[in-house]
């Protein structure tokens, strides 16, 4: 008989998060979650912790959506939850420019299929009541072409990702918004890129019913904690009418785990599905921290940061073509062209988490995900140069290093 040889330990080494997300975990909520005790998941602690966290959840998210809570694990299942109350048969228009948005309109033409749909081809359905409006890669979503697609359409769903990681992109909000109240359309937005980044108020956006985000980029937490979302009114009414094929991911049925039970806070919670006490400890730090850090301050850290690596990738020869602030997408130098997988590979050999646009054409993303200082932006930077020069590229360093110095000190002061 054979002996079978263990395997050995997994050790996994740290990198420089510098992607699209997931981000940089804040250590403090890495602290909080490899410090919390093995409770019962009835523990009086960890039922206050939820409570707190969905208290705490509406206050960054700015609503006062009693549906307000997090859906455990990444910004995959928060998604699937708010598209749950799309059946098959209902109408939907879906704005898609990139990567993700294109994700996201694929779940809801399998939402949307009938079953003869579905049975001609359950992977790719070609559901007849969905629209799926194509925006070139690198342009945003306008509310020009919102309003016009449901001008034409007249869905009852119309779906936008608030912002595109798949391209850099920000596409239009408000418009979107707009578009809908005008034609009486209840909105989905994918936030997942947004939430923790940019500073806004979802209670600001009237035709939007349903928003899910994510907790492993803005808001600094582990990826397999809670993905927020939020719903209104308008919306649990349509899915408290219609119903929706889940259980796990019902909005409704999934409230109820936070103590959300016939649109009303439960005193002092409800029995819920064993969530760990080390995932409501982390992401119950990681709310505290961006609550205490203000979204106006870290939006406005963000805008500085991004605009400093933007000009120093620019006087490297690169092209930018993103808007996002937490995420630059550029063209290498005209030499370079056709290398970008190339250097990529390169820059995660190393430890340095860059990435590649994951659909044509083919370009770099370098985000900066909780790594909002100088020095981290200056390592990026550096390490950004190091693998053009690799490729073959000629840098004036000392003037790209002063460049950077020079301009974050600029913003700073303005």
């Amino acid at each position: 008989m054979s002996v079978t040889t263990p395997y050995a330990k997994l050790n996994i080494p740290n990198t420089l998060a510098a992607g699209p997300g997931p981000g940089n975990t804040d250590a403090r909520v890495l602290s909080a979650y490899a410090g919390a005790g093995i409770a019962d998941h009835m523990h009086p602690d960890v039922l206050r912790g939820m409570i707190e966290c969905k208290l705490m959840l509406r206050q960054l998210m700015g609503t006062g959506n009693v549906h307000t809570f997090g859906v455990a694990g990444t910004g995959w299942s928060g998604l699937d939850c708010m598209m749950s109350a799309v059946m098959p048969g209902d109408t939907v228009v879906a704005f898609a420019n990139g990567t993700f948005s294109g994700i996201d309109a694929l779940t809801l033409r399998m939402k949307a299929a009938t079953r003869d749909e579905l049975a001609e081809d359950s992977l790719n359905p070609k559901a007849a009541s969905v629209t799926v409006i194509e925006v070139p890669h690198g342009k945003s979503v306008t509310g020009e072409i919102v309003e016009a697609a449901l001008a034409e359409h007249k869905p009852k769903w119309a779906f936008m990702a608030h912002w595109e990681t798949g391209s850099g992109r920000i596409n239009d909000i408000q418009g979107f918004s707009d578009a809908c109240v005008r034609h009486d359309v209840m909105g989905l937005v994918d936030a997942v890129s947004s939430l923790g980044v940019e500073d806004f108020s979802i209670d600001d956006y009237l035709g939007v019913a349903g928003w899910a985000s994510c907790p492993q980029k803005g808001l600094l937490c582990l990826p397999l904690t809670y993905a927020p979302v939020s719903f209104t009114d308008r919306y649990i009414d349509t899915l408290r009418a219609n119903g929706a094929y889940t259980y796990a991911n019902h909005p409704i049925m999934e409230a109820r785990h936070w103590g959300i039970v016939e649109g009303r806070d439960v005193e002092n919670g409800t029995y819920h599905r064993t969530h760990s006490a080390y995932a409501v400890s982390a992401f119950h730090e990681a709310l505290r921290i961006n609550l205490a850090e203000g979204l106006s301050n870290r939006a406005e850290q963000y805008a500085i940061h991004e605009s400093t690596l933007r000009a120093a990738v620019e006087a490297m020869g690169c092209e930018v073509t993103s808007n996002m602030t937490s995420l630059v997408v550029l063209n290498l130098p005209p030499d370079f062209a056709g290398r970008e997988m190339e250097l990529v590979q390169m820059c995660r050999a190393q430890g340095f988490g860059i990435w590649p646009t994951l659909s044509a054409p083919v370009q770099v993303r370098i985000g900066i995900l909780n790594l909002l200082s100088l020095a981290n932006i200056t390592e990026i930077v550096t390490r950004f140069a190091d693998a053009l020069e690799a490729l073959g590229a000629k840098l004036d360093r000392s003037a790209i290093l002063s460049l950077l110095e020079t301009h974050y000190q600029t913003r700073i002061a303005a």
